[in-house]
């Protein structure tokens, strides 16, 4: 079975900084995409940022020039670089992946169990 293992979360003041990482648990063929999206108390999940197995990104409008992400494609792990922080940013922040399993036909999509990002101002 596949799973997605985040860590890197937690509290930090405005303006500062945090690395997340998600590693895949579990045999995998291959990889189209992985992510991350956060869901704020009250507020629907939404995109954050994605990465391609061949290296592409989309981000959010508001965390670009602000987030980065990357991948270890060795690894399977991507890691999200978030700077300058803004309390808007306090959210769980969950990692997904489009992944073939093996003796698997198609992709399949996989979710972590999301990691808490507060940032107080």
């Amino acid at each position: 079975q596949v799973q997605l293992v985040e860590s890197g979360g937690g509290s930090v003041q405005a303006g500062g900084s945090l690395r997340l990482s998600c590693a895949t648990s579990g045999m995998v063929l291959s990889i189209k995409t992985m992510g991350w999206y956060r869901q704020a108390p009250g507020k629907q999940r939404e995109l954050v940022a994605t990465i391609t197995s061949g290296g592409s990104t989309n981000y959010a409008d508001s965390v670009q020039g602000r987030f980065t992400i990357s991948s270890d494609n060795a690894k399977n792990t991507v890691y999200l670089q978030m700077n300058s922080l803004k309390p808007e940013d306090t959210a769980v922040y969950y990692c997904n992946a489009h992944v073939v399993p093996p003796l698997t036909a198609g992709y399949l999509e996989v979710w972590g169990q999301g990691t808490l990002v507060t940032v107080s101002s």
